[in-house]
């Protein structure tokens, strides 16, 4: 026999061999599955009346529903109102009535030029683009847009614009604590419309966390302005001795609150300052709280936060319900038409011009942070002196956002997306967070000597 028999041979006796082995063993099973974490039971959504708006509402892993309206507003684009969130087993809870962009100032760094996107160009119309399968992950949804804008009016056309995913979100917890170890991922709502204005476009983008948080942000992508290009000292080399004029994009967003209701609300700013002294193994800081009580401007600075409360309305552990607007990185500004007019000293504040954040009672007319329409005033800062006596109740925050944009090689061409905006955080909107994991329930303050007996990593 050659080898080839050989070997023909010595492998049937294997196969023989596992086929043995395998009728003696049973039938083979597939490994069996991780069991997955339960998921939370998904809260009620809020009932509404979106009027001309569309309703939407998502149960998250926290098992925390949103719900809220949107529409698209030729001028502000996307705008989110009526928004509500329901704890697991519990009510909804009103928290704001609307929410959007107000104003959108780029001016370039050369004095050149300088456009105010939404009351000139809008977001909305035909500024507002329709979406695509490619840029959408989720359920891109219709709405009923008039073909306004470039000096048009046409008719109103059904377009798909909006996108709506329900997103990771990331790690939601980890705790190794010994007791009742517990760890898990969550994920987040995220809605977004696309907009272009001049050679850029525009992502307005807001996640609803399952956490109850929202995060407000505004995307820049597109093109760098082919009519922009100036020098050195006012761009960046971005071709053959070719210098592309570096620019701002001045954000302002108008969160009108409906915290609790349509009224009844205050205002506090904390602050956290080093006192000097030392303590055992570290240096001392004291935290305070400070109310602001009337229409005002405030500007961020480091251990600096602001909330809007309702003191009638309170959570289990009786403190009221709160959210605490959160900056996150700004090239703080003031505006340039307010810049002018102080120059020509043709209008005077009774207030520091320029603002990261401002607070003023609602009223209808005053729509946009700046070039507003309408008797109520031109801007914030008109809106904050005439209301300077009042005290703060239906509030309006005016959260102001920065981006300078100092062009680099790699934003030719398409840009890559840069980012700006803010964070709305719930401070004891509920007693607990959402999603309690097993085992923690009880710890709701100073907890229990089991606790402290832990060991810590």
């Amino acid at each position: 026999m050659n080898r080839r028999r050989w070997a023909v041979a010595a492998l049937l006796v294997v196969c023989a061999t596992i086929l043995v082995w395998v009728v003696a063993a049973g039938p083979l099973r597939p490994a069996p599955d991780a069991p997955e974490e339960p998921a939370a039971p998904a809260a009620t959504a809020a009932e509404l009346d979106c009027g001309d708006g569309q309703e939407l509402s998502k149960s998250l892993s926290s098992g925390a529903t949103w719900s809220m309206c949107w529409s698209i507003d030729p001028d502000m684009g996307l705008v989110v109102s009526d928004i509500h969130l329901t704890a697991p087993d519990g009510e909804p809870i009103s928290l704001i009535d609307s929410l959007s962009l107000s104003q959108l100032e780029v001016p370039y760094d050369d004095g050149g030029r300088n456009t105010h996107d939404i009351t000139e160009s809008g977001f909305g119309g035909t500024k507002m683009k329709t979406l695509g399968d490619d840029v959408c992950t989720g359920n891109i949804l219709e709405a009923d847009v008039p073909n306004i804008g470039d000096g048009t009016y046409g008719e109103t056309e059904t377009r798909g614009v909006l996108c709506s995913s329900e997103v990771d979100g990331g790690v939601s917890y980890h705790s190794s604590d010994a007791v009742a170890p517990a760890a898990t991922r969550k994920t987040d709502l995220q809605i977004f419309t696309v907009s272009r204005v001049g050679w850029y476009e525009y992502i307005t983008e807001y996640t609803f966390g399952a956490d109850g948080s929202i995060d407000v942000q505004l995307g820049a992508t597109g093109d760098l302005s082919p009519v922009d290009y100036s020098d050195e000292e006012h761009g960046w080399d971005v071709g053959d001795d070719e210098h592309s004029t570096s620019h701002s994009h001045n954000a302002v967003w108008r969160v009108n609150w409906a915290l609790g209701g349509d009224a009844g609300m205050q205002v506090e700013q904390f602050d956290a300052e080093r006192t000097g002294d030392m303590g055992d193994e570290s240096a001392k800081l004291t935290g305070e709280l400070t109310p602001l009580t009337n229409p005002t401007t405030a500007q961020w600075e480091d251990r600096r936060w602001w909330r809007v409360l309702n003191p009638d309305v309170l959570n289990e552990d009786g403190h009221p319900i709160s959210y605490q607007i959160e900056m996150a990185k700004t090239d703080s500004f003031v505006f340039s038409d307010v810049l002018a007019d102080a120059g020509a000293e043709r209008h005077a504040h009774d207030h520091e011009s320029g603002y990261d954040v401002a607070f003023t009672n609602y009223d209808e007319c005053e729509r946009f942070a700046v070039k507003n329409t309408g008797d109520c005033g031109g801007g914030v800062e008109d809106f904050v002196d005439s209301g300077a006596e009042e005290t703060l109740d239906d509030v309006v925050s005016w959260v102001a956002v920065g981006f300078h944009h100092v062009p680099r090689d790699e934003d030719q061409s398409p840009m890559e997306m840069h980012w700006q905006g803010f964070s709305l955080l719930p401070r004891d909107l509920t007693a607990q967070r959402f999603d309690v994991p097993e085992g923690h329930e009880e710890v709701n303050g100073v907890p229990d000597s089991e606790w402290h007996e832990s060991p810590t990593g």
